[in-house]
């Protein structure tokens, strides 16, 4: 289930280059909030609070309220800018969200029973083709990743999202195919091995 924390942030007067600049010498990180058919808002956050959001994982897919001078909004992170050189939060844009909207996100794969995997154990590889998988769900309902038994799994073998159990609401972006999330491809050794065997 989607996770949530707080953001405070005061609303901007002003925008541009200089403003930005004199906001981050102050220890804040310029930001704005649009989306759900309203004037963007452009805010000022806390840079250390947000920088912790950011690097504490899952940023992009958290649920946030942003109090702003006394309102809260429900935004989820949609995309921000790091500096090149420094590495440091130069902007964060914030999409607004409600219970009914539905918003498009990555959510990271992870594959389970790798060390058990028939494929695996006789020598076979993971070829990993997505690492992650857009999918089409509710700000609610955003899941932290989604699994992939690899248990059954044998070489030559290709796993496709109809085989994963996706959450409640959750559709893929892709639509027209069943695409591929994996395979399990024999290795240059086993394939060798099987030659001198036959």
């Amino acid at each position: 289930m989607a996770q949530t924390y707080e953001l405070k942030a005061s609303a901007r007067a002003r925008v541009g280059k200089g403003s930005a600049r004199q906001l981050r010498r102050e220890g804040l990180i310029p930001a704005v909030i649009y989306g759900d058919k309203q004037a963007p808002l452009s805010i000022a956050l806390d840079a250390n609070e947000v920088t912790k959001k950011l690097h504490g994982g899952g940023f992009l897919t958290h649920v946030a309220t942003v109090s702003v001078d006394g309102e809260a909004i429900r935004v989820l992170p949609r995309d921000y800018q790091l500096d090149p050189v420094k590495d440091f939060l130069l902007h964060v844009d914030f999409l607004r969200v409600s219970a009914s909207s539905k918003v498009t996100v990555d959510v990271p794969v992870h594959f389970l029973n790798q060390e058990t995997s028939v494929g695996l154990k006789r020598g076979g590889v993971l070829n990993i083709v997505r690492h992650e998988v857009e999918l089409e769900v509710s700000p609610d309902a955003i899941p932290e990743f989604i699994e992939v038994d690899l248990a059954t799994a044998d070489i030559g073998d290709s796993i496709h999202i109809s085989a994963v159990t996706l959450p409640a609401g959750a559709v893929p972006v892709i639509k027209d195919r069943d695409f591929t999330i994996a395979t399990i491809a024999g290795s240059a050794a086993s394939q060798s091995e099987a030659a001198t065997e036959g």
